[in-house]
């Protein structure tokens, strides 16, 4: 493993832009962070929270969707 160390200039919109996609590939962490992984009752709650948010898209978008078929 090894460190690297980037400087950039904060307020550019675009520098900070590509340090999170840098970041969001998962091949670099930043200094002092570990990866958390979730539990189970994470993954649980997740998935209860995602199944009930499209549940009431599918109700609230019905009638919507109705009036155009």
């Amino acid at each position: 493993m090894c460190t690297i160390t980037l400087e950039f200039d904060q307020s550019s919109a675009l520098a900070r832009h590509k340090l999170a996609a840098l970041l969001a590939t998962g091949l670099f962490l930043k200094v002092g962070e570990t990866r958390h992984e979730p539990t189970p009752e994470e993954v649980e709650a997740h998935r209860q929270l995602r199944d009930a948010a499209l549940e009431h898209s599918r109700k609230s978008m019905s009638p919507i969707i109705a009036r155009y078929l």
